[in-house]
């Protein structure tokens, strides 16, 4: 399956939030494994002036990588325990970024389901800290560049989901915000209507 190309993110930071939903993220794992999910769920973060965003704050060492170019992965810690994986957007030298929010697991599902243990199938990769513990991604990740010919964690180009099956609302999470920052609509949910799409690759 073909790779997203730089190009792909070099675009509106909303828009790519919203072409992500139903592309396959993928983790080659050391020892060969390859672990991928459909996404289900993102958030954009656009720049200095969105007081919902790490760059409020200008340039830092943890926001450095916002500032790269686009296709690189801003990969943070929260609340202690988790990882967030971000793919910064738009041009260099302007902080944006798309956090992916949720997945759906579709390769790799032993190694997933170890990963994630006790957990059921269903919140597996249903929050951004989960998919990152499921997908084993952390922070070793923060800087790669996912359109590099080389990359471990990288994008795949899948079906664009139906239009009807997409939703739009504020962003999670950001209660302390204030408006329109909170409101605005820039958090995008995809939920199939059918059968699930997400399938192991040749099934």
């Amino acid at each position: 399956m073909a790779r997203l190309p730089r190009s792909f993110f070099a675009r509106d930071t909303v828009a790519v939030a919203r072409a992500l939903l139903g592309q396959r993220l993928v983790h080659r794992l050391p020892d060969g494994a390859r672990l991928a999910g459909l996404i289900t769920e993102t958030e954009a973060y656009v720049g200095e002036a969105d007081l919902a965003c790490h760059a409020r704050a200008g340039r830092t060492a943890r926001t450095a990588v916002m500032y790269g170019r686009p296709g690189l992965a801003y990969v943070y810690f929260i609340y202690g325990n988790h990882w967030c994986l971000n793919v910064v957007t738009e041009r260099a030298g302007f902080p944006a970024a798309v956090l992916i929010r949720a997945l759906q697991p579709a390769e790799g599902l032993d190694v997933i389901e170890r990963h994630r243990a006790g957990r059921p199938a269903r919140h597996w990769a249903d929050g951004p800290g989960k998919l990152t513990e499921a997908l084993a991604i952390g922070r070793p990740a923060n800087g790669a560049d996912l359109c590099a010919r080389a990359a471990r964690l990288f994008l795949e180009r899948a079906p664009a989901p139906p239009a009807a099956e997409i939703s739009a609302g504020p962003r999670v999470g950001i209660d302390s915000a204030p408006e329109p920052w909170r409101s605005l609509a820039w958090n995008f949910r995809w939920t199939p209507a059918g059968p699930q799409r997400a399938r192991p690759v040749g099934v």
